[in-house]
């Protein structure tokens, strides 16, 4: 039966390549859609994974996760350093990064922070940061940047950098005067870290700052203040009277006596409330964000609470998780509009399985009328109808995942470069395997209708055809 079977499809052949291409169509159309929806979502989950709360100035939760987590957008309005030292001393909290976005590097976005960025951050269910080369920067004028952005443009540890302020491909100005050195390469993780540029906030803020003298190059303008003053305070110890000398004495034992003293610049500090603090010097006019880190998860509410009622500033407390599950009830329209479209094109391989099945009965009675004559039952002519379709419906199964494979290879880079999203070439999921199973099952019954058709033709027919 399956030899007689597979000649009379081979003896078809043109028509029935027709039917296994369209149904490989809708088979790799369905599987991909579904492979895409889940693997975006897992990839959005895994790069805000190890992130309790993302605080910024009052606006909508979904666009302040795109902004900070993602890079794309902005948060708009700024938050002010006092405000930052204000959440930082939060009982509930135990460590925080500021975060200064709106400068992009060839395309790439810019982020400005510190070095417990990398102490912190977590992706893909609790992984951290690893550094592939070099270090965390160590002055103003240090960069480390993601895997993508290290083999889109060749740069390695020592490379010299110029950013432009500006979102995407957008450059307003140009900081050739100002040239960051790569001192550190991220590991690769799959999520947008890799597509990121990540500089002190030292460094970030001198760019955005209008210099107060003429000075090429703006890093030089963080050093000049701290050299004026080891100036000043030579010439006030020789020249001022030994009381305020001590007083200065009096003031230094004080701040040690309260336990907020700070350690050489990029040390944590771990004082007696339990947090850990960043230790940098520079303070920042405003940041764009903060991520922080609870001691207890649910002391959300009561943090989200206290940020509500703060009144020098209208902040908000992203939850991500949360957040994601906003963003997927926007994207659920367009999710649905994918689904259908992918249901739509199955449904039209299956029929054109049914038409070019039926359209070949009539010049196959003939066909049929001399398998009766040799034995053959109208229970075994049905059972041949529905076997061509399993024939036909595996056929295009198996071409329809080969070329998703196939396709996935080629378009993965281009979706990880632009969008910082892996689709990712392995076996099927149970989903999957269970989408494939629905459109087998759904063309099989579709088959009946043909099989049932010529199953009436034989029992009425016979040995005569009707001409």
């Amino acid at each position: 039966m399956f030899n007689l079977c597979y000649k009379s499809l081979l003896n078809r052949r043109f028509i029935a390549a027709l039917t296994v291409l369209s149904i490989a169509l809708s088979v790799a159309l369905i599987v991909g859609v579904e492979r895409l929806r889940t693997e975006a979502r897992a990839g959005f989950a895994n790069s805000a994974s190890g992130i309790d709360l993302i605080i910024a100035a009052r606006g909508n939760d979904v666009q302040i996760l795109m902004a900070t987590v993602f890079g794309v957008g902005t948060t708009g309005a700024g938050i002010s350093w006092d405000s930052y030292e204000m959440i930082e001393d939060l009982p509930q909290i135990i460590w925080t990064v500021p975060i200064m976005m709106g400068d992009n590097h060839r395309g790439y976005p810019v982020i400005g922070t510190s070095e417990q960025y990398f102490d912190h951050f977590r992706h893909s269910g609790g992984r951290q940061l690893i550094f592939a080369e070099g270090v965390p920067f160590k002055s103003p004028d240090g960069a480390v940047i993601g895997a993508k952005v290290a083999q889109a443009f060749g740069y390695t540890s020592g490379t010299e950098i110029v950013n432009a302020h500006g979102s995407g491909e957008v450059a307003f100005d140009v900081h050739d005067e100002a040239p960051f050195t790569v001192t550190g390469v991220l590991g690769h993780t799959g999520t947008a870290v890799d597509r990121m540029v990540f500089v002190s906030l030292e460094g970030f803020d001198a760019l955005h700052e209008e210099p107060a003298s003429e000075v090429a190059d703006p890093f030089v303008l963080i050093e000049a203040p701290e050299v004026a003053g080891e100036h000043e305070d030579h010439d006030h110890v020789e020249l001022d009277e030994p009381d305020e000398h001590e007083e200065g004495h009096q003031e230094h034992d004080d701040r040690h006596a309260h336990g907020s003293g700070h350690e050489d610049e990029g040390q944590t500090v771990t004082t007696s409330d339990g947090h850990d603090h960043d230790g940098h010097d520079h303070e920042p006019g405003t940041i764009n964000a903060i991520f922080a880190g609870l001691e207890e998860k649910t002391a959300v509410l009561s943090v989200q609470r206290q940020l509500a009622d703060h009144r020098d500033e209208a902040l908000t407390a992203v939850l991500p998780n949360v957040a994601l599950l906003q963003l997927w009830s926007i994207t659920s329209t367009a999710e649905t509009a994918l689904r259908l479209m992918a249901g739509a094109v199955a449904v039209a391989g299956m029929i054109g399985m049914v038409v070019m099945l039926s359209a070949s009965l009539d010049n196959r009675r003939r066909e049929f009328a001399i398998l009766r004559s040799v034995g053959a039952t109208p229970a075994g002519v049905f059972s041949l109808i529905l076997l061509e379709a399993v024939l036909l419906l595996s056929a295009g199964i198996v071409l329809g995942v080969i070329a998703l494979s196939a396709l996935t290879r080629v378009i993965d880079p281009i979706l990880a470069a632009n969008f910082g999203l892996r689709i990712g070439v392995g076996l099927p999921s149970f989903r999957e395997v269970l989408l494939i199973a629905i459109v087998f099952c759904s063309g099989l019954l579709a088959s009946i209708i043909p099989a049932l058709r010529v199953y009436r033709m034989t029992l009425s027919d016979g040995l005569l055809v009707r001409l």
